[in-house]
């Protein structure tokens, strides 16, 4: 069987878990203060609030600046969609009726600490990618396939430091 891979507008996702050893709300509070995550990422370099906001709450947005080697330097604008405290922290990336991203953080409390995940959709708004895609219309699966296992190793990265902090 030949194996074909996700296009861009199949919304494909990625998602890695793990398993701190701290309570839920002390990891929700590494989780929800986004302006710790470009000293916890590979690509993410800066992060603001924006129109006031000081913290997460649905309908509040950031902006967030961003490098890749082989994509450049970019900067956009996330809404977050999903804000329950010690539970589900989300945000859309740009557009979100029509995001080119959606990033999600679950938390669960477990044997005494807390279950956490970081899922991610690409799509199904354009993005940087798009670009390398319209470059390249037959390498698209390819081009989906790389990006999403850095996003993979991105975010094991990122919850890896997270458990980190919380645990120390």
């Amino acid at each position: 069987m030949e194996w074909t891979g996700a296009r861009y507008a199949d919304k494909p996702t990625v998602e890695v878990g793990t398993w701190i050893d701290a309570p839920p709300e002390r990891v929700w509070a590494l989780v929800s203060d986004v302006t710790l995550m470009p000293g916890m990422s590979g690509e993410l370099r800066s992060v603001a609030w924006l129109d006031g906001a000081d913290g997460p709450a649905v309908g509040a947005r950031f902006v967030g600046h961003s490098g890749h080697e082989a994509l450049g330097a970019w900067s956009t604008t996330s809404h977050v969609i999903e804000c329950e405290p010690g539970r589900v922290f989300a945000w859309a990336v740009q557009d979100p009726a029509n995001p080119s991203a959606i990033w999600r953080f679950r938390l669960r409390p477990e044997n005494g600490g807390t279950a956490l995940s970081e899922w991610m959709q690409l799509g199904p708004g354009r993005s940087g990618l798009s670009a390398a895609i319209d470059r390249m219309p037959d390498k698209e699966q390819k081009i989906v396939f790389v990006r999403l296992r850095e996003f993979e190793r991105n975010i094991a990265s990122t919850l890896g430091h997270i458990k980190k902090r919380a645990e120390a």
